[in-house]
């Protein structure tokens, strides 16, 4: 098994196109539930992440969303109980990194010619209940999420329109700030669903906003996920915005790939270089 089956598919996407693809990682042992549940145990508990399911798309950082189980009571009754899990860094475990660096290295002769190495190669797993909903968010990676069980609906919006997530959304993620987005019914038609069955996957570019409606089964899904240069350079410039907009200006996105952002860049870590050298 080696992960996304259609490299060519694959390429006509990346890195700023988001589109399906398909995945060779169904009935694999480490994705059944006995398995899940011995791997969270090995896990740190900050590397745990569950919270209830029954989630409006929009939900504040601050909101209080635990479930009241334990990690093990989460995933024996997700068929139940109403949740939504992501256990991170899966990479920590030797057997799981394994899996993740065979899938990533298949992906080398695509990302690599693009935008270089992959840095910070990182796997995530996600358990839902039937109709759990992951929240309006972002990520700062390239990411390959991958349905191993039952379905969901992933509905995607464009990584670049600021009338969706503003800059000042990014600027305060990019310093610390919580993944979840403000949502807004009116920006709902502008978003593109995609619909995953067991085999199908589909490719997440950086910072594309999106969320995540579960079908009427358990899902189990694995998200590869993986940093360039670029992206880095992305969110060196969006720090510079927020400096600058702390300022009292009005300052200018920063350019989707390939361009490279690199003044902007430059200018925010010659500014974290002289704080720390301050501190």
């Amino acid at each position: 098994m080696t992960g996304v089956t259609d490299l060519d598919a694959l390429a006509a996407l990346y890195p700023e196109q988001p589109g399906r693809l398909r995945h060779d990682l169904t009935g694999h042992p480490l994705f059944e539930l006995d398995a899940l549940v011995a791997l969270a145990g090995r896990m740190r508990s900050a590397d745990v992440e569950y919270n209830r399911g029954d989630l409006a798309v929009g939900v504040d950082p601050a909101a209080d969303i635990f479930n009241g189980l334990t990690v093990a009571e989460t995933i024996r009754g997700i068929e139940q109980n109403r949740s939504w899990m992501v256990m991170k860094f899966i990479e920590q475990d030797p057997t799981y990194r394994m899996l993740l660096d065979n899938i990533l290295d298949a992906l080398m002769p695509v990302v690599g010619d693009v935008t270089g190495p992959m840095l910070k190669r990182e796997g995530f797993i996600f358990i839902s209940s039937p109709g759990a909903v992951t929240p309006f968010h972002f990520d700062p990676e390239h990411n390959i999420l991958m349905q191993v069980r039952g379905t969901k609906a992933m509905t995607l919006f464009p990584a670049d329109d600021e009338a969706i997530v503003a800059g000042i959304e990014h600027e305060r993620f990019h310093i610390g700030g919580h993944r979840n987005l403000p949502w807004r019914e009116e920006i709902a038609d502008s978003g593109r669903v995609f619909d995953l069955a067991v085999g199908d996957a589909v490719y997440v570019p950086v910072k594309a906003p999106h969320w995540v409606q579960n079908g009427p089964g358990v899902s189990i899904s694995l998200s590869v996920t993986w940093r360039s240069a670029w992206s880095y350079m992305e969110a060196d410039a969006r720090g510079l915005n927020s400096v600058l907009r702390r300022a009292g200006l009005t300052p200018t996105a920063p350019k989707r790939f390939p361009n490279r952002n690199l003044p902007k860049s430059l200018g925010y870590r010659i500014i974290r270089k002289v704080r720390r050298l301050l501190a």
